[in-house]
């Protein structure tokens, strides 16, 4: 069997039986390698080197977790979470109960669209909204599932439709790796050929909304780490906090830096005096510990790419594929998205993915007799496909994060498997049917 195929498929399997996934990654990664002809030595040299990779969106991450807890501490969660109560009121008719649920999944919703494009913070946002409104969620008896596939919608929708922010850097790099392999196309190109696919990953949201988790489901008012009543909430530590937001944006957006803006934030927090110096170690700590899980699976999952590539098995997947298929194009299309599927599955970036399949893709979508359009189809869905469901994504991580503060939220079962069969299906239809549009 491909060594690509069964790392992945080990990877997701154990995942499923609800081993850890960092170990799940190892030994995905351990098997692939040999699977692939590596030895032993080779395969652990591989994963080690290619950890290094992941130590920045850990300590990025980690420190995203101290900033959020920080914010935590300043009183605006209480501000949002008071303002939601007032609207719901306990004894309040239903209706009122409906008004908030609808706020919650579109402020949601807006805040996860925004951090893609308008203000590029990508998940920094969760653990700083969605814990302190956890305690709403459970009044409201919001199935958690339907707020993963929310998110999950909001962090890997925008990127691929508009070309701002991430969305900016991912079509940009969809362009770049086309014109590499031979075939140069406008960028102004990528949102026409991708509003299709972005269609079905709607009408997978709107699945998940309205039928898969519209009942309720209950959840136990358990602590939360985030103690709300602890502190005062005073003007000065909102206007401050809100300086040290702005602050955080504008080191993060030049310089693209995740670690330069949560630390800017956190030393205004600190030099303002909205928190006090002495709470600096155990701050720091409780963030780290936050983001902690997120920080290990991204570097393990670094680790797992830097095998499979090792391995020259991606290559061979696609050339064994393409023999396959003769001169099929409706089949060829499919399983080249399935191939797409696996790999970002395993890689859990689709970032990362584009530059792996469009040296490979380009050339086949020539043979195939493929159009510009229809390989930018190809390619951007193959790249997005897996990312909402991949256990090694943050855009599933990020959610499992904010959600499982209490202990009541599975990574697997409740966030990777609800996004993969509301996002990666209807993605995989939609970009098939968008391909052979127009192929």
């Amino acid at each position: 069997m491909n060594a690509v195929i069964l790392a992945v498929l080990v990877m997701l399997i154990l995942s499923l039986m609800r081993v850890n996934v960092v170990l799940a990654l190892v030994i995905g990664a351990i098997t692939g390698g040999l699977a692939g002809g590596l030895t032993v030595e080779e395969t652990i040299t591989s994963f080690s080197g290619g950890l290094g990779a992941g130590a920045t969106i850990a300590l990025s991450y980690g420190l995203l977790g101290a900033f959020a807890v920080a914010i935590s501490k300043t009183g605006i969660p209480q501000l949002i979470v008071n303002a939601m109560l007032r609207i719901m009121n306990k004894d309040s008719n239903g209706g009122r109960k409906s008004l908030v649920k609808v706020l919650v999944i579109l402020v949601l919703l807006l805040m996860a669209v925004f951090s893609q494009n308008l203000i590029p913070i990508h998940i920094a946002f969760i653990p700083l909204l969605v814990p302190p409104i956890l305690q709403v969620l459970n009044m409201l008896r919001i199935d958690r599932r339907l707020i993963a596939c929310v998110l999950a919608f909001g962090l890997t929708t925008p990127y691929i439709i508009l070309p701002y922010g991430f969305g900016f850097i991912f079509q940009e790099i969809i362009a770049t790796q086309m014109a590499a392999a031979g075939m140069p196309i406008d960028m102004a190109d990528i949102p026409k050929a991708m509003a299709l696919p972005v269609a079905g990953l709607l009408v997978g949201l709107l699945f998940a909304i309205f039928i898969s988790y519209r009942k309720p489901r209950d959840y136990k008012d358990e602590s939360m780490g985030i103690d709300l009543q602890d502190f005062e909430i005073k003007k000065r530590n909102i206007i401050f906090t809100v300086v040290a937001l702005i602050g955080t944006l504008a080191i993060q957006i030049p310089t693209q830096s995740m670690i330069a803006g949560a630390v800017t934030g956190i030393v205004i927090l600190y030099i303002t005096g909205t928190l006090k110096r002495q709470e600096a170690d155990g701050l720091v700590n409780e963030g780290m510990q936050m983001m902690a899980f997120i920080g290990f699976v991204m570097i393990a999952a670094n680790g797992f790419a830097a095998v499979l590539q090792e391995t020259g098995h991606i290559l061979s997947l696609v050339e064994n594929t393409s023999q396959i298929l003769g001169d099929n194009r409706a089949l060829a299309a499919f399983l080249m998205l399935l191939v797409g599927l696996v790999v970002t599955m395993g890689i859990g970036s689709s970032f990362a993915t584009i530059p792996i399949i469009a040296s490979i893709f380009v050339p086949l979508s020539v043979a195939f007799g493929f159009g510009p359009m229809a390989t930018i189809a190809l390619i951007g869905t193959s790249g997005a496909l897996g990312d909402a469901g991949s256990p090694a994504s943050d855009s599933t991580l990020g959610p499992t994060a904010g959600l499982n503060v209490d202990g009541q939220h599975n990574h697997i079962w409740d966030t990777c498997v609800p996004t993969f069969l509301h996002f990666n299906i209807p993605l995989l239809i939609f970009g098939w049917l968008t391909i052979l549009f127009f192929g």
